[in-house]
């Protein structure tokens, strides 16, 4: 069975973007793949971290994978850190690639700004750490958003640099997978900009934990233009609120977009929003509400963390053992 690994970083204030543009589909995919998700608490590290904060966030992406539908008996479900060979295989991958490559990584150059200096090792050799969390488990494919695409092509490079050099064909070169209904949400506030749990305006997102009451708020007051809404899919296009909130609607009722633009063509928006606001608080009422019991039970949450590190092991470490020794290495 092909494998996926794929993984969220724990900062807190999970939204619908992430539902809706990862975690739903993820849950379609175990009936098919052997499925790893990981929640990627040492890449969050590469930003100054609380630790009470990160440890809460990393038991809350873990409570949204299970109450929006991944089974951890079916699927493996840890975090990052338990797993020490995700950081023992990135030293051994970051022995083999070029600095040339990380330079091109356009990520490092948005976070780090003008500050790249400033920055820490972390952050630029991220795609490194990124490619050992997908290489260790061998994974076939990987679940990836617009803004992961280049590092993912850097996995499959680092990859097809061991096996080349080794002369093996150890590791397979991961192939994206690509989701058909795949939904890209925006702001709230601005519909050219993606949803961002980092957004300094809470009414910016809809936080997978919000009530029926703040879910409605937000919605609105979600930004739109005077117009009524529009008539034509090409129409909604050019004007991204209308486009971002059609779009959220079709995807929370699984139907084409095209027959929702015809279906409240011409309407008002406030009776447009009354409708999509029951909708997000129908199915994130029931998942926010899962979670929050989840939370309640840290005991619980560890616990399932702890046995899918176990799993993990099992693999990570016959698959590190083997890179190490065809690179030379002693191990015990």
């Amino acid at each position: 069975m092909p494998r996926i690994f794929s993984g969220i970083q724990p900062t807190g204030n999970l939204h619908l973007g992430n539902y809706l543009g990862a975690i739903r589909n993820w849950v379609a995919l175990q009936a098919d793949y052997e499925c790893i998700f990981c929640i990627v608490d040492l890449h969050a590290l590469t930003l100054p971290q609380d630790p009470a904060e990160l440890r809460n966030a990393t038991r809350e992406v873990t409570a949204a994978y299970i109450a929006s539908g991944i089974d951890p008996d079916r699927c493996i479900i840890f975090n990052q850190s338990m797993v020490p060979a995700h950081a023992q295989l990135a030293w051994l991958l970051g022995c083999l690639t070029p600095l040339g490559w990380l330079n091109r990584m356009t990520q490092f150059k948005e976070k780090a700004g003008k500050h790249r200096d400033e920055a820490g090792l972390g952050l630029y050799a991220y795609p490194v750490l990124m490619a050992a969390d997908i290489l260790l488990y061998r994974a076939t494919h990987v679940p990836v958003g617009e803004d992961q695409k280049q590092h993912l092509e850097l996995s499959r490079d680092i990859a097809g640099t061991f096996n080349h050099r080794y002369n093996t064909s150890f590791f397979p070169l991961p192939e994206p997978q690509i989701f058909g209904a795949a939904t890209r949400v925006m702001s709230l506030r601005d519909g050219t900009r993606k949803m961002s749990k980092s957004d300094e305006s809470d009414y910016s997102r809809i936080n997978m934990t919000d009530d029926a009451e703040a879910i409605a708020l937000k919605i609105r007051r979600a930004k739109t233009d005077p117009q009524p809404l529009p008539a034509t899919v090409t129409d909604a296009e050019a004007r991204p609120e209308a486009a971002n909130l059609l779009g959220i609607y079709a995807a929370l009722t699984d139907e084409p977009i095209e027959a929702v633009v015809a279906r409240f063509a011409g309407r008002n928006f406030s009776d447009f929003k009354a409708e999509l606001a029951e909708r997000a608080s129908v199915t994130l009422g029931r998942i926010g509400g899962e979670m929050k019991r989840m939370v309640a039970d840290p005991a619980y949450i560890d616990g399932i963390l702890r046995r899918g590190a176990e799993r993990a092991n099992h693999i990570a470490d016959e698959n590190l053992r083997l890179v190490s020794d065809m690179m030379g290495l002693l191990r015990p």
